[in-house]
């Protein structure tokens, strides 16, 4: 018999090499933006952090924390309630390393300009290895300014929120080498209206002290250390520090119900919690909760806006790698004309997130240091940009992964991980509507804010046409909102968009790539762009654009 030779029938032609091994932070739009913002001094650490964030040891720590779910565990084998949440040894790892480099509330203890700037630069490189366990990280940060209102327990937990020292674990907080915190306001019959929470405060008796009754519809990072929690108190809605574990020793009266069962990131646990007389610490004053805890909404939305370019950022990159290696129909992928606007189009709008949440840790940095107008245009610019970027994101993310086809659409490429996380930010502390509203809050209540926004925006004035004719066009919307209160909420996301829109203009145009900034103009500015990404005008530098985007590539 004759014998037929073996052919090969599975050779492996036209793939793209696994993106790893790089440099997460050598993205000019991220470096240039730290330099401006005055926290050039942290450039060497964010190279460390960026090199460790896409090396493909992290990268494995993040994909498996996200694949192992955390795991509720509500009673011991002997039937003692314990309300623990176990996770992924890499979780753990993760979140030392953030706490570690100071990605949660260092920047409160940190006497250096630019500190919250080099925070979010740090924020924006380390959640390319995984966001979700950055909640927590976050509402550490954002706990300190709420804090700050009641100066006797700022004293007692600002130095443990700041310590560089991640000690997981069930335990009195005061006895610990550094804390996590955590915020619990929604409710389930309220959602984002928090003064419709039926959470109860009653007076223990002893100063300052209550006992908490209610259910809380959605908490996230339950094991955080304590809590920033919402009750009725007496004297109206307060806010409260709510610790997991009481001064001696003994649980405090937080139930764990059930672990949300979410679309984004589940290397995180997010709870609904019940609260059967849990102790809790008044933080200011009765019935001003809302004022109190806003001040943690409003740092956590900065982490929203920072998050979403860092997630624009990965897309992009993992596209254009993609079309870099990528062959069809007889050319590379990222040669074809077609394909050059989508990606240059991805590398414009990544390009404005950046450049404007950077400029945005600036507002805080400096608003934290005193300086009154930037604390106006950062009143006013965190509600903008974390409407606007945050709600770009999906559909950046989605666009991203198409760039990859068939490969995109399955979970080793990574990107249906990052079109599920995509939505969170524009969700959490308060939907695109909620956002909204609170601009036209401040428009009403603090005319001050709508010149502190223009005095930024006209330091770009007469470097492009298209620009000061936006800028002029706003100007007018403003000008002309009436008195009718409906009419003006029915147009509040068009308006806020046009915030947005050409507050980002200026900044690209006075600090942006040139060929960037022009793109931008004439698409989102001067109206030359369609509805899909890749809609771009002729005449645009797509290679310029895309020299930018292909550094990792």
């Amino acid at each position: 018999m004759q014998h037929v030779a073996h052919q090969a029938t599975h050779e492996v032609t036209n793939q793209v090499p696994p993106l790893t091994g790089h440099d997460v932070a050598a993205d000019p739009a991220l470096l240039e933006g730290l330099r401006r913002e005055g926290a050039a001094w942290a450039e060497p650490e964010l190279h460390e952090l960026g090199l460790l964030a896409g090396s493909e040891k992290v990268q494995e720590w993040g994909r498996l924390a996200e694949r192992n779910h955390p795991v509720l565990h509500t009673h011991d084998r002997y039937g003692h309630r314990v309300d623990e949440v176990e996770f992924h040894p890499y979780w753990h790892e993760l979140m030392t390393v953030a706490v570690e480099r100071g990605l949660h509330a260092a920047p409160w203890a940190d006497s250096r300009p630019g500190a919250h700037v080099a925070r979010a630069a740090k924020i924006y490189v380390w959640g390319q290895a995984d966001p979700g366990h950055l909640c927590p990280v976050s509402m550490t940060y954002a706990a300190v300014p709420a804090l700050r209102t009641s100066p006797r327990l700022a004293a007692v937990y600002e130095p443990l929120l700041t310590s560089g020292v991640y000690d997981f674990g069930l335990r009195e907080p005061t006895g610990k080498r550094g804390l996590i915190a955590g915020m619990s306001m929604t409710e389930k019959q309220g959602g984002s209206d928090v003064r419709a929470g039926t959470t109860r405060a009653v007076p223990t008796g002893e100063e300052g002290q209550y006992a908490l009754t209610g259910h809380k519809w959605f908490t996230s990072a339950p094991m955080s250390d304590v809590f920033l929690t919402l009750a009725q108190a007496p004297g109206g809605l307060s806010c409260f520090l709510v610790p997991r574990v009481l001064p001696d020793g003994t649980r405090n009266a937080i139930r764990l119900q059930r672990l949300k069962d979410k679309l984004g990131n589940r290397s995180n646990a997010s709870s609904e919690i019940e609260y059967e007389g849990a102790v809790g610490t008044l933080v200011g004053e009765e019935g001003r909760g809302v004022a109190t805890i806003i001040k943690m909404v409003n740092m956590t939305r900065l982490d929203c806006a920072v998050s979403s370019a860092s997630g624009m950022r990965q897309g992009l990159v993992q596209a254009v790698h993609h079309a870099t290696h990528r062959s069809a129909f007889g050319a590379r992928l990222i040669e074809q004309p077609l394909m050059t606007n989508v990606l240059a189009d991805l590398a414009v709008e990544a390009e404005a997130a950046t450049v404007s949440a950077l400029r945005l840790a600036g507002a805080v940095d400096r608003s934290a240091r005193g300086d009154d107008s930037e604390d106006l245009l950062r009143r006013i610019g965190l509600a903008v940009t974390k409407y606007w970027v945050c709600k770009r994101a999906p559909a950046h993310a989605a666009e991203a992964l198409e760039c990859l086809g068939g490969n995109g659409y399955v979970e080793e490429s990574g990107l249906p991980r990052l079109y599920r996380e995509a939505p969170l930010p524009s969700i959490w502390e308060g939907s695109g509507n909620v956002a909204a509203l609170d601009v036209l809050r401040a428009l009403a209540r603090q005319p001050a804010t709508v010149e502190a926004y223009f005095e930024e925006v006209e330091r770009a004035a007469g470097a492009d046409r298209r620009l000061d004719e936006a800028a002029s066009r706003l100007r007018k919307d403003l000008a002309g909102l009436g008195a009718d209160p409906d009419a003006l909420q029915f147009r509040a996301r068009r308006l806020v968009e046009s915030l947005a829109l050409v507050l980002q203009g200026s900044l690209l145009v006075r600090h942006g790539e040139p060929a960037v900034a022009d793109a931008f103009c004439a698409s989102r500015l001067d109206r030359d762009w369609g509805v899909a990404f890749g809609t771009l005008p002729l005449g645009v530098d797509t290679s310029a654009i895309l020299d930018r985007a292909r550094t990792l590539a």
